[in-house]
């Protein structure tokens, strides 16, 4: 075991979760992602994309303060408690997307048996990227890793 894998499992039995971030490439835009939130609280793990590091990391930690806590995030419900100004929904990733964006929760699990919520909001303007007057940009900051 490298040094890496030591810090997450340390970072996973102290808080609850190991986060990472991903920079962007041409493909994808950036993204931060939880390894170790199912392990310690039984719900599942999260990917914020098109964030900045700090934003996005605080999110990951915020989700696993209150999954940990007990609370139940659902898939295609809106929230408008959980980043201030914003509602904010999340989307179950579907397994296609996991050898790309989750080689960590992998390594962790030994396999692809774990869930993952992908953190879907609005941009400035209210529009979610499913709404035809979303652009093109902000579409790909959110790609869509959800079957539906």
């Amino acid at each position: 075991m490298d040094q890496y894998e030591e810090k997450a499992l340390k970072d996973i039995e102290e808080h609850g979760c190991h986060i990472l971030h991903v920079m962007e490439e041409d493909e994808y835009p950036r993204f931060t992602y939880s390894i170790g939130i199912e392990k310690t609280s039984g719900q599942p793990e999260i990917i914020i994309t098109g964030l900045k590091q700090e934003i996005a990391h605080w999110i990951a930690n915020e989700y696993n303060n209150r999954v940990r806590a007990g609370e139940v995030f659902k898939p295609n419900e809106y929230y408008s408690d959980f980043l201030e100004g914003f509602e904010v929904t999340f989307k179950e990733v579907a397994q296609e997307h996991y050898s790309e964006h989750f080689g960590w929760a992998n390594w962790l699990y030994n396999s692809n048996n774990f869930k993952v919520l992908q953190l879907i909001y609005p941009n400035t303007s209210g529009f979610w990227p499913w709404d035809s007057e979303a652009s093109e940009d902000f579409k790909w900051f959110l790609p869509k890793l959800y079957a539906n």
